[in-house]
């Protein structure tokens, strides 16, 4: 698939399963940065290159990862309008987390989202779907593998299907990465049960 592939993603037995859409309405209340005080999770936005189908000029990558909701991306080409994160390694993924203001944005507010994960731009297949209805607010969705874990790739993508209002060009206003924390706590030692191991679980 290349930058502006406009075919739909296909199936990857690495990544794929069967999910409803998630549907959000109006005003909403996801807190993305609650994992991160919580030191559940943390933003790598930062780990991965970012790249857009298209962009007016000024309103590109940098305002959209800029953590101002005043300030926006705005596309400037066909749809679907992609957002690309390519990661260097194969990276955890927890969750997306996208700001959207319908007040304030109107017709080029998103409606209809494919998030995507592969390898490369060749095999992504679609893992989440999102609808959204006048949205405003953060919407978070987690990001799962067949098995129901957190899902691990090398590419994500979110892909502007259909706008508000059959609007042309779209805004996104701020996108956060989250990946889950490993918890190395010493205090999470092993148990020792027998006699020959437990004489070891203490320093004399």
């Amino acid at each position: 698939m290349s930058l502006n592939d406009t075919s739909s993603p296909s199936p990857s037995p690495n990544t794929t399963r069967v999910n409803q859409t998630n549907k959000y309405t109006g005003e909403q209340t996801a807190d993305p940065y609650q994992g991160e005080r919580e030191g559940k999770l943390r933003d790598i936005g930062n780990q991965a290159v970012w790249s857009l189908s298209s962009c007016k000029p000024g309103f590109g990558v940098e305002q959209l990862r800029d953590n101002s909701q005043e300030t926006y991306w705005q596309s400037d080409g066909p749809q679907p309008h992609l957002i690309n994160m390519q990661f260097s390694r194969k990276t955890t993924i927890h969750d997306i987390c996208i700001y959207a203001d319908y007040k304030s944005d109107e017709s080029y507010t998103p409606k209809k989202v494919s998030v995507r994960c592969g390898n490369h731009f060749n095999d992504l297949s679609e893992v989440e779907q999102i609808e959204m209805n006048e949205p405003s607010g953060w919407i978070c969705v987690k990001l799962k593998d067949p098995n129901d874990k957190p899902i691990r790739t090398f590419m994500v993508q979110i892909a502007i299907l259909v706008n508000h209002q059959n609007g042309r060009d779209t805004h996104l206003r701020m996108i956060k990465v989250h990946s889950p924390i490993q918890d190395v706590s010493l205090a999470k030692k092993p148990l020792f049960t027998s006699v020959e191991c437990a004489q070891y679980a203490t320093i004399r």
